[in-house]
């Protein structure tokens, strides 16, 4: 596993806190801006879906903050332990595809029921670090997030703090 030198981009927010994510889409179509502080990015559908393909859908997005989540996660205790891991892959998948839930989504409960795991782990590590590590997978706060469920709750007025940029 070879991983792409690091790029550090300077912000001047230093945690995610209480930080507006912003997803906007136009008159037509689902290909979506997503803006999160400096950072922007697309999600969509597939073109047969009526989208554009531009992006990942909102189930692979999800998908994508909760490997990078147990990545980061298992970097960080490793790192902490002095821990001889190289590096780490986590592949998730679904059986479900976005589009089923977004069909039924106005007149019935959706969601995924279940995501499947696979942990890659690189390096020497011993076979007890690497069971704690899997251990560890579990505790990132994506995943607890998920786990414990939330509540999303509409609020009005406009967002406090400053707008993202529009550029």
């Amino acid at each position: 596993m070879t991983a792409e030198p690091a790029t550090i981009v300077a912000t001047t927010a230093s945690t995610d806190e209480k930080e507006w994510i912003t997803a906007s889409v136009g008159p037509s179509g689902y290909r979506t801006e997503i803006t999160a502080g400096p950072h922007r990015f697309l999600a969509d559908e597939p073109v047969p879906l009526g989208g554009t393909g531009t992006g990942p859908t909102p189930y692979e997005l999800l998908l994508g903050a909760l490997g990078s989540c147990m990545a980061m996660t298992l970097r960080m205790y490793a790192d902490r332990k002095r821990w001889p891991l190289h590096g780490v892959r986590i592949h998730l998948r679904t059986e479900r595809a976005h589009e089923q839930d977004c069909e039924k989504c106005e007149t019935e409960e959706v969601g995924l029921p279940r995501i499947a795991r696979r942990i890659e782990l690189t390096g020497p590590l011993s076979d007890e670090q690497r069971d704690r590590l899997h251990q560890i997978a579990d505790r990132c706060p994506v995943k607890q997030t998920l786990q414990r469920g939330l509540v999303v709750e509409t609020v009005t007025g406009a967002p406090e703090g400053p707008p993202p940029s529009v550029g």
